[in-house]
């Protein structure tokens, strides 16, 4: 599966960090791990730091599909509205994915801390109004975080303008983001986990599976066979080609990422994250050497020779935009790329079994706005199923509540 156009900044600044050897042989272990992705590498770790016994097998190079064209910027904030997603499921429920969400991040920051050299940084997040006609939304939004404890200010064009340099009809400011390098922070991981003890492979692809009461079998396309007591599939957005039925809407986005620009000149950027309500949204965020990463321009666009042939034109859109927000600001792109994401009906994940194989093949779709901060929630709410304990979110996050 083509997942990326273009020239994604993280695998561009990095390089290939080190190389896996490609499976050759057939493997017996505790836990298989399908997919090196930041998702893989998270749930990975996870594992392996409370004892599991894991083998991770990837079909490329490690953080070679989407997480190499990710924009990782870490929010609470979920695509779908805390406000609607309180009309959809009660509001418990929904405060408590949106809180999941918040106590991600500082858990994401400490593990980021542990690996080091990932251009992790807190930052706030600057959720604007595009229209006047969304302040009644945003307001309403802002009121249900509010009462239930979320750090966020409400901002006026006014304190906008002079505290951002943008005008716009209001603002959400919140305290809770961070960004991060997710290519450097997946390699990292991987190569902590290899020193202590896991299997990586890449260049390791799977033929089938087959899920059964007491383990799993997965055949390789080399022949080989893999045992194991349970499979976690976080192939990203390949996961589908597992279920019979999509359970999401593959879609393209596009970014692109400046020169280095003077720090004076980023001014509160360079610790502010910016979106807004149109959709699709324009967002931008800074990078630890002073680049500014701008995305957006999402479209439906799932065939990658037609999402190769848009970079260009899709840069040059979110530049224009972004010259319209900030006047000041000359932010030409440098690399520029698209990748493929994928977003369920209601904007939250899935994680867990799914009926058409069985209660030890367990999904991990991290798909939405924020996979990073969902894939963090997921390693825990992985493990916990495996452990055989019971997770606040096991059903909200799962096939269950759409019936699968």
């Amino acid at each position: 599966m083509d997942l990326k156009s273009g020239y994604p900044w993280w695998a561009v600044r990095n390089g290939l960090m080190r190389e896996f050897p490609a499976l050759g042989e057939d493997l017996c272990c505790e836990v298989v791990v399908l997919g090196a992705g930041i998702t893989g590498a998270l749930i990975a770790d996870e594992l392996v730091r409370h004892g599991h016994e894991v083998a991770v097998l990837e079909q490329r190079d490690v953080g070679w599909g989407s997480t190499a064209a990710s924009t990782a910027l870490l929010q609470y904030e979920i695509d779908t509205h805390l406000v609607d997603l309180a009309a959809r499921y009660g509001e418990r429920q929904a405060v408590l994915a949106y809180r999941a969400c918040a106590e991600a991040i500082p858990v994401l920051g400490e593990l980021a801390r542990e690996v080091g050299a990932v251009d992790f940084a807190d930052m706030d997040s600057l959720y604007c109004a595009s229209r006047r006609r969304d302040l009644d939304t945003l307001a309403e939004e802002f009121r249900m975080r509010r009462r239930h404890g979320f750090d966020v200010e409400w901002l006026t064009p006014e304190a906008v303008r002079s505290g951002f340099g943008v005008t716009v009809p209001g603002a959400i400011l919140s305290q809770q983001a961070a960004r991060i390098d997710p290519y450097r922070m997946a390699w990292r991981l991987f190569a902590r986990m290899a020193r202590a003890g896991a299997r990586v492979f890449d260049r390791s692809r799977i033929e089938a599976i087959r899920g059964g009461p007491r383990g799993v079998r997965v055949r390789m396309r080399s022949g080989h066979e893999v045992r194991a007591e349970h499979l976690v599939l976080a192939g990203g957005y390949g996961n589908q080609r597992w279920l019979s039925k999509s359970v999401a809407r593959n879609r393209s986005s596009y970014a692109f990422i400046t020169d280095p620009i003077e720090p004076g000149r980023l001014a509160a950027l360079r610790r502010t994250m910016v979106w807004e309500t149109a959709r699709p949204y324009l967002y931008l965020r800074s990078t630890g050497d002073h680049r500014l990463l701008v995305g957006g321009e999402d479209d439906a666009i799932d065939v990658p020779a037609r999402r190769d042939a848009r970079v260009d034109a899709k840069a040059a859109r979110l530049a224009r935009r972004l010259g319209r927000l900030f006047p000041d600001l000359d932010a030409r792109p440098a690399f520029a790329w698209a990748g493929t994401f994928a977003e369920t009906d209601d904007g939250l994940p899935f994680f867990g079994p799914h009926r058409e194989h069985g209660p030890r093949v367990h999904f991990a779709m991290a798909y939405g706005g924020n996979g990073i901060t969902y894939s963090m929630i997921g390693a825990g709410l992985v493990r916990a199923r495996i452990e055989g304990r019971r997770h606040p979110l096991a059903r909200l996050f799962s096939f269950a509540r759409t019936g699968g």
